[in-house]
């Protein structure tokens, strides 16, 4: 993200070891770093956590407005929150093919995609914005296709298994375009967004919002940042640590986009 058992004592993980989970490269083999499972597990439920509350905000926010990025987002974050609650169950009672292919799917290829859908409403429009929806659609159904039924590895243990080890190179390939692009126009979307609200002095939301951007856009970035911490930390405790921090950070700034806005930001 089969994967042997973690075994005692550290190892050096090679530059191939890098591998696409989630939103971006996550490192390495089982075996590498050192291992805080109470750590691993907590960090795992607080991005579950996190994601739900952020989830059903957004949820409440489509009801009231129905607007298409709002609906958007909340498929993402759906996701978002069920691939959590894999990556919780599986580091807390142990993997299995299920558990991984769920965490897989819905971590790895298809929560960024749709969470991407909803920036290109925001900037580019409901017609272009369905055309794309179209599209990723048929992406998501054919990723769960290929994840759900692709030959792979057994998993075992709680150590986090990573993608490489486990599946062949369509299950991969499909995360890493997925990723990459979808966090892509996220971030550049956010950025952008940030550059505006800031350079508009007309309104007095501007530094607000421009804040919110911002948080958005450094967010993405923490989500991005598991494989630069893992040789501080460790391998899960990086992952599970940018995975929680990383959305924590994004609700924050939809917290601050969504408060006392006079405007739909």
């Amino acid at each position: 993200m089969g994967m042997p058992p973690r075994r005692p004592g550290p190892s050096r993980a090679s530059p191939e070891a890098y591998d696409l989970v989630h939103l971006f490269p996550k490192s390495g083999p089982a075996g590498s770093g050192r291992t805080l499972p109470a750590v691993v597990v907590g960090l795992a439920f607080v991005a579950t956590a996190v994601s739900s509350l952020f989830a059903q905000a957004m949820l409440v926010r489509y009801t009231r407005d129905r607007r298409p990025e709002h609906r958007a987002w909340t498929i993402a974050l759906a996701m978002f929150a069920l691939a959590s609650v894999a990556l919780a169950a599986g580091t807390s009672t142990g993997w299995d093919r299920s558990t991984f292919r769920v965490f897989y799917l819905l971590g790895a290829c298809v929560n960024v995609p749709w969470l991407a859908l909803g920036t290109v409403y925001l900037l580019a429009g409901r017609d272009v914005g369905r055309r794309v929806q179209w599209w990723l659609v048929l992406f998501s159904g054919f990723a769960a296709g290929v994840v759900l039924s692709a030959p792979m590895d057994a998993v075992h243990g709680t150590a986090i298994p990573v993608g490489k080890d486990v599946f062949g190179v369509a299950p991969r390939a499909l995360a890493a375009v997925g990723s990459a692009v979808g966090a892509v126009v996220i971030f550049a979307g956010a950025v952008a967004s940030a550059s505006r609200f800031a350079r508009d002095r007309t309104s007095s939301e501007h530094a607000r919002l421009a804040g919110a951007n911002g948080l958005i856009a450094l967010g993405t970035l923490i989500l991005s940042s598991g494989g630069l911490v893992e040789g501080a930390v460790g391998h899960d405790e990086a992952f599970t640590i940018s995975l929680a921090v990383g959305i924590s950070v994004v609700y924050l700034g939809f917290v601050l986009a969504s408060g006392r806005a006079r405007a739909p930001a």
